[in-house]
């Protein structure tokens, strides 16, 4: 199985942070398994860590080389990603949701179909069957 591992879910699995949930860290080991980051990630974290350099302490370019040394793959943003997001749908009554990182993830998943796994309430709240909240 393919799965696209959401940014922090990620950063938990790099740093082997207790917060990673067992069925997540199961998912991640499985050797059956295609381990995939977005390129969007680096792009957030590196964004997060210059607006708060205290909270964010990891860089872009540290995050791809962690990514690297763990054997996870990189997934591109292509048309195809950016065109799904017009067709999102989300289950009635959801509270929004506007992470646009979040969005292009989730479009990603239902585009290739990989698994996007996530900790992130607020994604639940989409239709799609890609979603796999842990």
């Amino acid at each position: 199985m393919k799965i696209l591992l959401d940014t922090h879910i990620l950063l938990w699995a790099l740093t082997d942070d207790p917060h990673l949930p067992s069925k997540a860290r199961r998912l991640i080991e499985n050797p059956d398994n295609t381990v995939f980051y977005s390129i969007v990630s680096p792009w957030e974290v590196e964004i997060k860590r210059l607006a708060h350099p205290k909270e964010m302490a990891l860089g872009a370019e540290e995050l791809v080389g962690y990514c690297a040394e763990s054997g996870f793959h990189c997934l591109p943003v292509r048309e195809e990603h950016i065109f799904l997001l017009g067709s999102l749908q989300r289950e009635p009554l959801s509270p929004p949701h506007r992470d646009p990182f979040d969005r292009i993830m989730v479009c990603q998943c239902a585009s290739d179909n990989l698994l996007f796994v996530t900790h992130d309430a607020l994604i639940a709240g989409y239709t799609d069957p890609c979603i796999f909240f842990v």
